[in-house]
């Protein structure tokens, strides 16, 4: 059964080191749900912005453990992907920040 691909891209990645990635190796990053795999996220990034896609790299981020005074918490992991897309082709929502 297809999925949605709003569902399986959950958020852009904007940080430094992304954005030094956008421009030397064409590359962007994404927060995508945690039971996605490389084959849908591939799909749902292609058909969510009409870019070719050459590869897909999953990390799996682990939460970090926070403190406020003596209490403790946990924030929650999540599911990185970085995809390289084919020369030529850009994700118009980056090239605006």
């Amino acid at each position: 059964m297809k999925r949605d691909p709003r569902t399986i891209i959950l958020a852009p990645v904007m940080t430094e080191k992304t954005a030094r990635h956008r421009e030397m190796k064409n590359e962007v990053a994404f927060k995508v749900a945690r039971n996605a795999n490389k084959i849908e996220i591939r799909r749902a990034v292609e058909e969510l912005f009409d870019v070719s896609v050459r590869t897909v790299r999953t990390i799996s981020v682990t939460g970090k453990v926070k403190r406020l005074g003596r209490f403790e918490g946990k924030r929650a992991s999540w599911k990185k992907a970085i995809v390289t897309l084919r020369e030529g082709d850009t994700i118009e929502f980056f090239e605006h920040v």
